[in-house]
């Protein structure tokens, strides 16, 4: 049974999104404000977490940023503004994915049930060492763990997926295009701007000076790739 935090200060939403998650046989938690999200994502072992951003105590972004610091559990966004900031700031902050309020119950289902086949089918992916390496960095595939001289790096299922893609195939560019067809998939509601910040992200994290990378590399106008060394 597949275990889901829904994070929302309106308790009719909750109230709502738990009712038919759980007629799919998922198990709900829920929580009001950023404070027990936290608590809760720190105590217990979750699926999936659906995140409003406007919460009290501590609103979504710094929610999805402690979270990070400890999990890499797919975060959807959940936020009642339109604005295009407040998606790129969700993602900033390492969500996977976003809605908009007012939104379809059937389609937060929908997307919920395309994030965790991916993140299953990249947990099932292996080579046959059961590793990648490059200069100090080392992916371990089979518990997706990364680590640059020996020291832990956590990076979130799409930065590790994005870094697996590129490692795997060493002077292949992929454009924004290409990688949110193959990262996201097809269908997603992501944009290029998705891919950059998540890229960014990524960088901030592997390289010592991102300006200068050593494993992700940019060819203007075209897109990314990691160099054959």
């Amino acid at each position: 049974m597949s275990k889901v935090l829904v994070v929302d200060d309106e308790k009719l939403i909750v109230k709502g999104l738990k009712f038919s998650l759980e007629q799919d046989g998922y198990e709900v938690d829920c929580g009001y404000d950023g404070e027990e999200a936290v608590n809760l994502a720190g105590k217990n072992s979750y699926d999936i977490v659906l995140l409003d951003v406007m919460l009290p105590k501590l609103d979504g972004f710094e929610v999805c940023r402690q979270i990070r610091e400890f999990s890499d559990v797919p975060i959807i966004m959940l936020t009642a503004k339109g604005d295009d900031m407040d998606k790129i700031l969700g993602l900033d902050y390492g969500a996977d994915d976003y809605m908009t309020k007012p939104f379809n119950v059937l389609e937060v289902k929908a997307r919920i049930k395309a994030i965790m086949r991916r993140t299953a089918s990249a947990n099932n992916k292996k080579r046959t060492d059961g590793k990648l390496c490059c200069g100090e960095l080392v992916m371990e595939l089979d518990n997706r763990r990364v680590q640059i001289a020996g020291k832990d790096i956590r990076l979130t299922s799409k930065e590790f997926d994005i870094l697996k893609l590129l490692l795997n195939n060493p002077d292949k560019i992929y454009s924004r295009e290409d990688l949110l067809k193959t990262i996201w998939g097809n269908g997603t509601p992501a944009d290029a701007r998705t891919v950059d910040v998540h890229v960014r992200r990524l960088r901030e994290k592997i390289e010592s000076d991102p300006a200068k990378p050593q494993y992700v590399f940019t060819k203007w106008g075209s897109g990314y790739y990691h160099r054959n060394q």
